[in-house]
């Protein structure tokens, strides 16, 4: 089996009596074993993942299959799995086992998905470049001395070097985009309250979508609309069923758009000359095949990581408030009374990159500083979403670039938080909107990288997301 399969190949080679899961599995182990100094994987759960593909080739012999016999899909390491560990990348969850299944994974599951094991990625998905686990650096496939993006990068690097079939992340500001486009593959962020985060760990819980990692925009369809729907452990979700993604996507008449671009974003100084490069030839190709491409002014777009960050670390500082050492997680051994277990387990448990958010998020709530910090960030976050739905009052997609460049080296951002987190200076936009966004791999840069474009969509309009994306992917435009 080559690398980078999509799941319609596989399913192919399955019907034609050319494969069997369980052939399928193995495959992947080895590729695991053999590429074990990505990091990618905190843990493989290798001979379960061999039992359930014995299980699903029986059902697929009995025709009693779930949509998604013979997808191996990989997931972050702060996604729960029942009877499984999850961590989120981080020591004061070591060894802590999850007693019930995310909503996500119970779907997944239902429809006979292979879990083959748990990504690493930046501790409770704080982080760019995946440089912030307790557990090692994850490398970029396509350069080990360069970072694959963060925080789920162990799940885009997954997905890149064809250890499964698919993977989920989470993407609180970028998380998902961000490393899909250095690592070359399809990551998409739905709408805030498409897909229930029920089981997820959370960081920031008005920010926070689970979302898929994929080598095409079909398995991204198919996941998408296995996932989302109703859910009742989480009341954030759109309580209505949503649309038959993999069928409709294919069948969107898109006709000729109408596409916006930020000009603020195509001319900041910090954006890759050749990424610059590769937009405006874009806008120019879809102008030749009949679609409106024009630009739209957003002068509040550095307003954004400011703004994201303020809110983010504040929603941190609670709901990390509960890693105490007193019910569950690290407890430090050197604690002597209530007081120091609190103190010492958490300083012991938390990475450098969580305690200065939770210390951000906790100065920003304090008495004082609330409504100079945290109650002005929530204003602006209202302008950030009611100028948004300005532009999609006009038009029907934002094009984007994804990162300001391609993957960058390892230490190369961390003397200076700062430039780290302008990394997501052009994925903020839709997380503190709500909105839905994908990053699509059409890039490949002269130092041999790829790189990610981006199209963002009003609220709950992945269909029009899907079906665009599969015409700039196959070059239909």
């Amino acid at each position: 089996m080559n690398s980078n399969k999509t799941f319609s190949e596989i399913k192919t080679e399955i019907s034609a009596g050319k494969l069997d899961c369980q052939a399928l599995v193995k495959t992947y182990l080895k590729r695991i074993e053999e590429n074990k100094h990505l990091n990618a994987f905190l843990e493989v759960f290798g001979d379960e993942a061999l039992l359930r593909a014995e299980e699903i080739d029986d059902k697929i012999r009995k025709g009693k299959a779930g949509r998604l016999a013979g997808m191996v899909i990989a997931i972050k390491d702060n996604i729960c799995y029942k009877g499984h560990r999850v961590s989120a990348s981080s020591k004061i969850l070591e060894g802590f086992v999850s007693l019930y299944h995310s909503t996500v994974l119970e779907r997944l599951l239902a429809e006979d998905a292979i879990i083959i094991g748990r990504c690493n990625c930046d501790e409770f998905a704080m982080g760019s470049s995946n440089e912030k686990s307790a557990y090692g650096k994850v490398l970029n496939p396509h350069d080990n001395s360069r970072v694959p993006g963060g925080s789920s990068g162990g799940s885009a690097t997954a997905v890149a070097a064809g250890l499964c079939t698919a993977a989920l992340g989470s993407d609180t500001g970028g998380s998902i985009r961000q490393p899909a486009s250095f690592c070359g593959v399809v990551g998409m962020k739905p709408s805030y309250g498409r897909i229930s985060r029920y089981g997820l760990l959370a960081y920031a819980s008005t920010f926070d979508q689970i979302g898929p990692l994929t080598n095409n925009i079909e398995d991204m369809a198919l996941l998408l609309e296995i996932m989302t729907g109703k859910d009742e452990y989480d009341s954030t979700l759109l309580q209505k069923e949503s649309p038959n993604y993999y069928e409709e996507y294919k069948k969107a008449e898109t006709g000729k758009l109408r596409v916006a671009y930020i000009s603020e974003c195509l001319e900041h100084e910090g954006l890759d000359p050749e990424i610059k490069a590769h937009l405006e030839k874009t806008i120019a190709s879809l102008k030749t095949k009949g679609h409106v491409v024009e630009p739209v002014s957003f002068p509040f777009i550095d307003y954004a990581v400011p703004t994201y960050y303020v809110l983010t670390t504040a929603e941190a500082s609670s709901n990390l408030s509960r890693y105490s050492g007193i019910n569950y997680g690290h407890r430090s051994k050197d604690a002597k009374d209530p007081d120091m277990v609190y103190k010492k387990s958490r300083s012991e448990g938390f990475g450098k990159e969580v305690k200065r958010r939770i210390m951000l998020g906790t100065f920003v709530l304090s008495t004082g500083y609330y409504d100079a910090y945290y109650a002005r960030g929530q204003k602006v976050r209202r302008i950030f979403v009611e100028k948004t739905n300005e532009i999609f009052e006009n038009y029907d997609l934002i094009l984007l670039p994804t990162t300001p460049g391609t993957a960058f080296k390892f230490g190369q951002n961390d003397l200076d938080p700062i430039k780290m987190y302008l990394e997501d200076i052009f994925t903020v936009q839709a997380p503190i909107t709500g909105l839905p966004a994908i990053s699509l791999p059409l890039g490949k840069h002269s130092n041999g990288l790829p790189f990610g474009i981006q199209l963002m969509a009003k609220k709950y309009d992945e269909l029009t997301l899907l079906a665009f994306s599969e015409l700039l992917m196959n070059n239909r435009w």
